[in-house]
């Protein structure tokens, strides 16, 4: 169950990250819009996850988290520019900020939360 949310989060912030991209861009926030903007990136996520084996630990920051990002980022760039995207330095970096704050800030909360729940149940 833990590796199923932590894929979905993953799916999720990757679609907010494609939305508000859009919407500050004035592009327009429409399905297919966000899904054309998104596809790179989700793609990339899965190749990080198949990479890091991250279903097996979902919300450990490293190394799993982190080679999430770095593929999603590196990877979802790479798709991006070959499909004829825009790559301005300031969207890679936006693109790699924004998803390091959100791929790795919910596997650090979800690290917390466990912790947490291993803790109270031993005591």
């Amino acid at each position: 169950m833990p590796a199923i949310i932590a894929a979905i989060l993953d799916a999720l912030f990757i679609l907010l990250f494609a939305s508000i991209g859009r919407d500050t861009h004035e592009h327009g926030i429409s399905a297919a819009g966000v899904l054309s903007t998104a596809w790179p990136f989700l793609v990339a996520v899965i190749a990080g996850w198949l990479l890091s084996r991250a279903w097996r630990p979902p919300f450990e920051v490293w190394p799993t988290g982190v080679i999430v990002w770095a593929v999603t980022v590196i990877g979802g760039l790479a798709l991006r520019g070959l499909a004829g995207g825009g790559l301005a330095l300031a969207f890679q970096l936006v693109t790699a900020g924004f998803l390091g704050l959100v791929l790795l800030g919910h596997r650090l909360i979800g690290t917390l939360v466990t912790k947490g729940i291993s803790r109270s149940k031993a005591a």
